[in-house]
């Protein structure tokens, strides 16, 4: 099974819950996709065995062949070129590399270069596979890296996906077509507004899901009312704790350091098979 935590917005908890149900299951593979900010190996520490760069094609243009017609600023959906006075400029950081300009090229004048935008690394911690994406400083294009890191998806195992924070396209190449969704959030008004968000998102990728509230004695209780109307399971509620907010700030399992929440990952982990099957 492959299920991903995602949340609508940050600060909500999500890598604390990836980490501790990886940590409390066996036969576990844990992948981070959250490449802008990826902090899962500093709770589980892992022992990197690999380093490999992740690439996107962009144009280069042959100004021997090029006549300048702007075929390829047609084509690109994503403004990444410009066609001024018969020149044609290039601009990468825009460049989603699609392929299009260079297949619409009527003079063959567009090659593709690869340009590096992040890198993926792997590991293991014990019996717990790892992998996980960094992407580049200044770079703006995640979902590559994401696409990379999930092609490491070992199905043999249960897999954690921890996915970006929020609703765009980087949460969605994360989350799209694993088999379950857990959504973190907090019982506070932009808690419950950015969760709102993300069940709009998941319902429309039609995948199953359920909640987890962390800090759930705070706040208010209209997340639980919001939840109870739109009839999704509350898979975990999980108190403010000082002590948590301790461990976590150490850099250090909230699992390994209170061992009774072992148990309450694995009751989540079976919560979501019942759920799965029926």
């Amino acid at each position: 099974m492959i299920i991903s935590i995602a949340s609508g917005k940050g600060g909500t908890g999500k890598t604390t819950i990836a980490t501790s149900l990886a940590l409390s299951l066996s036969n576990v593979q844990l992948l981070d996709c959250d490449v802008e900010e990826p902090n899962c190996h500093i709770f589980i520490r892992p022992i990197l065995e690999s380093r490999n760069p992740v690439s996107i094609p962009v144009p280069g243009v042959n100004q021997d062949k090029c006549d300048g017609c702007g075929r390829c600023q047609e084509v690109c959906a994503y403004n990444a070129i410009a066609v001024v006075n018969k020149e044609v400029l290039i601009f990468s950081e825009l460049c989603h590399g699609c392929g299009s300009c260079t297949y619409f090229c009527p003079n063959d004048a567009i090659e593709e270069i690869n340009k590096k935008i992040g890198i993926i690394e792997t590991g293991r911690k014990n019996e717990i596979q790892f992998a996980h994406g960094k992407l580049d400083i200044g770079m703006m294009m995640s979902p590559p890296v994401i696409r990379a890191v999930r092609k490491h998806i070992n199905k043999k195992k249960t897999v954690i996906i921890d996915a970006p924070p929020g609703t765009s396209c980087p949460v969605i190449t994360a989350i799209n077509g694993t088999d379950f969704v857990i959504l973190v959030t907090e019982p506070t008004p932009f808690g419950l507004n950015d969760l709102s968000l993300a069940v709009e998102v998941v319902r429309k990728l039609g995948i199953p899901f359920g909640v987890i509230i962390n800090r759930s004695d705070l706040g208010n209780k209209k997340t639980d009312e919001y939840c109870v109307r739109e009839n999704i399971p509350i898979l975990m509620r999980i108190p403010f704790s000082k002590k948590i907010a301790e461990i976590y700030s150490r850099g250090d399992p909230v699992v390994k350091e209170l061992p009774e929440y072992r148990e309450k990952f694995q009751g989540l982990y079976k919560k979501i098979k019942e759920i799965k099957t029926g």
